[in-house]
């Protein structure tokens, strides 16, 4: 008799420890499910966007800048051939030892030439003076990032390994439908907001200005130019001809900062721009829905005109 009300004890205290305290596994699936919602929302994603940026960045650093550019060589010892050249042709040649000009000119124009077209070469191939850590700082890298699914692609900076050509491949291909989805936004339902299309156009027109201001006073380009690019830039066409940083040939700290400010203005410029999009496509739905309303009520106003002016002429 006594081991009944022990078990009944042990039972009731077993319930009541699990109706207090909720299951571990549950509290991490509800966890997971809160952070799968917040990361749906445009907060989560506009983070992980950045997030993503980041990331991107700091691994493309890490693969670009294992080995060193082979142009970087390849000049040293162009310049270094070209200069023996100049020394033997001078010293060794008996024209040009006596001081003849004509020769002289002669020897070292063939000797320019031929390092001028080899130099001309190592640029084509990319050489800009510029070691691969100087090149792949962490803000011209989050530039080249968003340049990549952003769909801009400027060309200024290009991955010259295999597992960076790789690794931009597969990073165009999870970051594209991201910042897709960030732009697009999801589908409300319920009152929709209407802003006038000026007003959207004036957004866009005064951030393009501060942006054409801010690209002129940092890279000295004039006002046509950096409105140029800004428009060029948030549209997404990227043409490549102007693009911030691209004269540096020193690693400098202000610099980088200036990229990483125009990393930000780029970012939060083509979602603002999709934003006024959203809002303009749909003010001009309404105002298509008004006009075909007022042209429908015009038309049957005229048509019963004409059946009243009919009736009334019989003749």
């Amino acid at each position: 008799m006594a081991r009944v009300p022990m078990r009944s004890s042990l039972r009731s205290r077993d319930s009541s420890s699990t109706s207090t305290g909720a299951d571990p596994r549950e509290r991490i699936k509800d966890c997971c499910r809160k952070l799968v919602a917040f990361m749906c929302t445009q907060v989560g994603v506009g983070g992980l966007v950045v997030g993503y940026a980041i990331v991107g960045a700091f691994g493309f650093m890490t693969i670009e800048t294992r080995q060193e550019y082979s142009h970087l060589a390849e000049v040293d010892k162009l310049r270094n051939i070209s200069a023996k050249e100049l020394w033997i042709k001078t010293a060794a040649d008996p024209e040009v030892n006596v001081l003849n000009k004509t020769a002289f000119d002669l020897r070292t124009k063939l000797i320019l030439k031929k390092f001028q077209e080899n130099f001309t070469l190592a640029v084509k191939r990319g050489y800009d003076g510029r070691k691969a850590i100087e090149v792949w700082s962490f803000p011209a890298a989050l530039m080249f990032c968003l340049s990549i699914f952003t769909m801009i692609g400027y060309g200024n900076m290009v991955p010259r390994t295999s597992w960076g050509k790789g690794t931009t491949v597969m990073y165009a291909v999870f970051g594209i439908p991201l910042w897709i989805h960030e732009c697009s936004g999801k589908q409300r339902t319920g009152p929709r907001i209407i802003v006038p299309s000026t007003a959207c156009l004036w957004v866009i027109f005064g951030y393009i200005a501060a942006g054409a201001i801010m690209f002129a006073e940092w890279e000295g380009w004039n006002y046509l130019d950096s409105a140029y690019f800004c428009v060029t830039s948030l549209c997404k066409i990227g043409i490549g001809d102007f693009v911030p940083g691209a004269n540096i040939l020193e690693s400098k700290s202000g610099s980088q900062t200036k990229l990483v400010i125009n990393f930000v203005y780029l970012l939060l410029g083509m979602g603002l721009i999709a934003m006024c999009y959203n809002l303009m496509r749909e003010d001009v739905r309404v105002k298509a829905r008004e006009l075909r309303e007022d042209l429908r009520e015009a038309l049957e106003d005229i048509r019963i005109k004409m059946l009243t002016c009919c009736r009334g002429n019989p003749d």
